[in-house]
């Protein structure tokens, strides 16, 4: 069997950024002293001059984001999710949604992945923040692949976006020949008859995983990836919602304001079904290695696994 390749998507989002460098002229891109993190130093050292370091100030630079775009420009803004959706959500909030202006803001090192950097760096709230903002477009890619795909397709959408990266190196589980990215629309990864799992980010991954274990078992898991939070594929939700009677959801975020509420609330409206959340259970993370505190808090194939079972004895 062939080794697992892994990339950490942050770095996908820096290489992209180059490579459409020639082909959109009016790209630009803004970064927060961290540029060597956010891996859009990339970018920096090809187009310097396309390249604005505004310093640790994060609400600043969304501003200075919102002038660029409003004089025609595409600009990027970049920080660590904590400072882009947290520090300066009353910018983007007033400054970039409320006349709904071209820019896109790449928030990298979200998620308890972030790892040894703890608690006040481990943004998972981000998703539930940029959720309330009218307009705001939000994707969390789950692979390199993906990632790609994601940026490119932000810059061809007319409107803000918010785009989420992590830190951590995941596995790359998509075909890069064959893989289509369509905004707006969830990816059915693995069919299945019994129950849904509706993962996002690096714990699409797990969902597969999980789902190998659960067939073993003898649960027919179908696993959708939804790339894109914010808007939903309402309509591929309830579908599954329909067919399979209950869902479980899984993410890297808050189980508050998430992709596990969006979900909830489309299946509340249209197609009841019980839907399990998995993801951060409403408290604050602590420092230690990625890989650990992922399956400490439950962040894991595992855990999918468990509540999965669990789940299904609700319909």
């Amino acid at each position: 069997m062939a080794d697992v390749i892994k990339k950490a998507t942050r770095e996908s989002y820096g290489e992209t950024l180059k490579e459409l460098a020639e082909e959109y002229k009016n790209l630009v891109v803004l970064d927060a002293d961290l540029a060597a993190a956010t891996k859009t130093g990339i970018f920096k050292k090809a187009c310097p001059e396309r390249f604005f370091d505004c310093g640790i100030a994060e609400a600043n630079m969304m501003g200075v984001a919102a002038g660029l775009a409003a004089c025609g420009k595409i600009p990027f803004a970049s920080t660590f999710a904590m400072f882009a959706a947290g520090r300066a959500f009353e910018i983007v909030r007033n400054s970039i949604g409320y006349p709904h202006l071209n820019v896109k803001i790449g928030a990298t090192h979200a998620g308890i992945s972030v790892g040894e950097d703890g608690a006040t760096h481990q943004c998972n709230e981000d998703i539930a923040l940029m959720r309330t903002i009218p307009g705001m477009t939000i994707i969390n890619p789950c692979d390199d692949v993906e990632a790609r795909a994601a940026v490119k397709a932000a810059l061809d959408f007319n409107g803000p976006v918010y785009m989420r990266f992590g830190r951590l190196a995941v596995p790359i589980i998509n075909d890069k020949e064959t893989y289509k990215f369509e905004l707006g629309k969830g990816v059915i990864m693995k069919d299945g008859s019994d129950v849904t799992i509706v993962a996002t980010g690096l714990m699409v991954n797990e969902a597969v995983e999980a789902a190998k274990v659960l067939e073993k078992d003898g649960i027919s898991a179908r696993v959708v990836n939804i790339h894109t939070i914010k808007p939903l594929d309402k309509e591929l939700i309830c579908k599954c919602a329909k067919e399979t009677g209950v869902i479980v959801t899984a993410e890297e975020h808050s189980i508050i304001g998430g992709l596990g509420s969006a979900v909830a609330e489309a299946v509340t409206e249209f197609c009841p079904v019980p839907v399990v959340k998995i993801g951060v259970n409403d408290v604050y993370g602590h420092s230690g290695p990625a890989v650990d505190l992922l399956k400490e808090f439950g962040l894991s194939a595992e855990n999918i696994v468990n509540k999965t079972k669990d789940a299904v004895k609700l319909k």
